[in-house]
This record gives C-alpha cells, sequence and structure tokens, in this order.
C-alpha cells in the first residue's frame, strides 16, 4: 500500500511516498531562513513560502533521483495530508494541494492529526525497513515540540488517551524564547543545547521548575519564561554569562519534563515510552530519560532519524497506513478543511 502524504502544519513543506512503515521517498523543505530575522515564523511569509514550493517537493517526492526515474506517483494509492494541529494557513496549503491530486486522479484521502505523527515517528523504518522495531502496547507517549507538551496514553494502533498538556507555553516555545532574550537568534533550541553542552549542563541558577507540586501531570512554562526575563531585566551584570544562564535554563525545562514523566510512569504504572517532538532531538533530554527509563525497568522509543524529529510528511504517511487499513478515509473531499487546535 503505498501513500502519498503531505504535511504544511507550519514552517516546512514536505512530501513523502510511504508503504506500511517504510519511507520510500521523503523531501522537506525547510523555512527556517525565511523566517530567522524575524524571530519566529510569519504566518504570510510561511503561506507563501508553502505555496511556491509545494508543487517542486511533491515532483521531488515523486522522482527522488531525477527525472528519468520511473514516477512513485504511479504505484500511490491514497493520499494523505495534515488536517491539524498548525498554523491556519500554512495547513491550508497542503490540504488544498492534497484535494486537488485526489480529485485530479480519483484516489481516496486520509486526513491526519499531526500529533498522530509524531507518536509514531519512532516506528518509521526506512526504505530498507530498518530499525525493526515491534509494537508492545501500550505505551505512554510524550510530545514535546515548540507548539505542543503533552502525555498521552497510547492505547493500540490509533487509540489515544491524554492524560496531561501544557495549560499554556509549549517546552519548545519557552526554550526558543529565552534564546531570543539572550540574543541567540531562532530557533534557539539548538543554540542553547550547544552552549549548555560547553559548560556541562550545569545549572547555577536554579530557575523555576513549574506546576511540580500539582498532583496532575499538566505543564506550565510561561511562568519560567517570565522569570527568566525578570532575571536578565534585574542582574544585567549577569547576562553577559550566556552559557551558564542558557545551560540553567534548559536544566530547568528538562528537570520539569523529567520529574513530570516520572509521576506519569507512577501514576500509570506503563514503562515504555515513546517521546517525539522537535525538543527531543537534544541529547542532554535524551540521555536524562533514559536514565530515567532505566530506573523503573522500561524503554523508550525515539525517532530513530533526526528529520522525524521535526515537522515531516513521512511520519504523516505512516499513520495513514494505519487508517487506511481500518477504512477511515474522508468521506466528502469537498468538506476537508483546516483544524488549527485539532486535538487527538
Amino acid at each position: 500500500m503505498h501513500i502519498l502524504a503531505i504535511d504544511t502544519s507550519c514552517d516546512e513543506t514536505s512530501v513523502a511516498i510511504t508503504d506500511g512503515r517504510r519511507v520510500l521517498s521523503n523531501v522537506i523543505y525547510s523555512q527556517v531562513l525565511l523566517h530567522k530575522k524575524w524571530g519566529g515564523v510569519v504566518p504570510s511569509i510561511a503561506k507563501r513560502a508553502h505555496e511556491e514550493r509545494i508543487d517542486f517537493i511533491v515532483e521531488r517526492a515523486c522522482h527522488p533521483r531525477g527525472g528519468g526515474d520511473p514516477d512513485l506517483f504511479d504505484s500511490v494509492d491514497y493520499i494523505a495530508v495534515t488536517q491539524g494541529p498548525g498554523l491556519a494557513v500554512a495547513l491550508e496549503v497542503g490540504i488544498k494541494k492534497a484535494k486537488e491530486l485526489a480529485t485530479k486522479y480519483n484516489k481516496k484521502l486520509i486526513a491526519v492529526n499531526h500529533l498522530e505523527g509524531h507518536i509514531y515517528s519512532a516506528f518509521v523504518q526506512n526504505s530498507q525497513g530498518n530499525p525493526k522495531r515491534d509494537f508492545n502496547f501500550p505505551y505512554l507517549a510524550l510530545i514535546i515540540s515548540g507548539g505542543h507538551t503533552e502525555f498521552v496514553i497510547f492505547k493500540n494502533h490509533l487509540e489515544y488517551e491524554i492524560i496531561g498538556q501544557t495549560l499554556d507555553d509549549a517546552a519548545g516555545e519557552a526554550l526558543d524564547k529565552a534564546a531570543k532574550l539572550l540574543g541567540l537568534g531562532y530557533p534557539g533550541g539548538p543554540v542553547l543545547e550547544r552552549l549548555a553542552h560547553e559548560v556541562d549542563n550545569v545549572d547555577s541558577h536554579n530557575f523555576p521548575r513549574p506546576m511540580l507540586k500539582s498532583k496532575d501531570l499538566n505543564f506550565s512554562f510561561s511562568g519560567l519564561k517570565t522569570s527568566f526575563y525578570y532575571f536578565l531585566k534585574n542582574n544585567p551584570s549577569q547576562a553577559s554569562e550566556v552559557k551558564l544562564l542558557a545551560s540553567s535554563f534548559q536544566e530547568a525545562v528538562f528537570d520539569t519534563l523529567i520529574k513530570k514523566t516520572e509521576m506519569a510512569i507512577k501514576q500509570t504504572g506503563i514503562n515504555n515510552l515513546i517521546i517525539g517532538g522537535g525538543v527531543i532531538a537534544n541529547m542532554r533530554l535524551r540521555n536524562l530519560m533514559r536514565s530515567l527509563v532505566k530506573k523503573y525497568q522500561g524503554e523508550v522509543l525515539f525517532p530513530p532519524y533526526k528529520y522525524l524529529t521535526g515537522d515531516n510528511a513521512a511520519m504523516i504517511g505512516v499513520v495513514a497506513g494505519y487508517k487506511a487499513d481500518k477504512g477511515l478515509f474522508v468521506k466528502n473531499i469537498d468538506e476537508l478543511d483546516r483544524i488549527p487546535r485539532w486535538s487527538l
């Protein structure tokens, strides 16, 4: 079963062709350089860039080795697209293209929740079918990205239960904001990671760990951001200690994530974890999660390839395969519309 999947949920234009969990082709065009000078994603710029690139990206995905190759689209059975959550004007571009292809070539259309993709990203395989990971339900899934921080019990294929989520800002957003306050540019997460590593991830400032006293599994990072802002404002002489500040802020975010995850393991009794989303590209956080799960004799799965931590169409295609198996197709293509705040 071959699926052509499209993801334009934020600032990456991505198209993939998948066969089950295997990725036959995956092309990603990142808009990071376009948004860098603005310090964050600008919706109007994102929409225009998606519109300018989408046809080219579809073509590249169908001919990954050049125009002389056999057209992979000839073998496509279904079209899949991210319906949400995401940036409304960006989602709109991918949905429009998916509808156009489905109508033109008389293919059934599958709508996918972007967060499902991040959960399934741990099981995506390359074209050779590696890594060979079997499913061992249930899983405690933690999605950590610029827009989301939430716990989900992954009960079985396409069966989810949200048990905790951010009440305001997501972890990735907090990291980017801290980097911006330190003048480190956008996106800030990778820069914070590098600077923190240079000082061995020390925590010299002990910034707040929000909501650790609450008995629920929700998150809140707005207070931590505010605390960091006022620290810099009230202590200008320490603003030059960029590495120590970067490390301390990162440790505050990660310590919160680790302690909440331990709470979730204790409350659910589930010690098999899946962690997806852009923030998990950070090696410091991966190592902390590995240590935590080892303590509970469990296993933690991360996306096996770096591109799978960010937004990509490969994970969308893999989810779509399971939806196709269950006959979960869009009933009326004309009525398919974006859902920017779509929950699992």
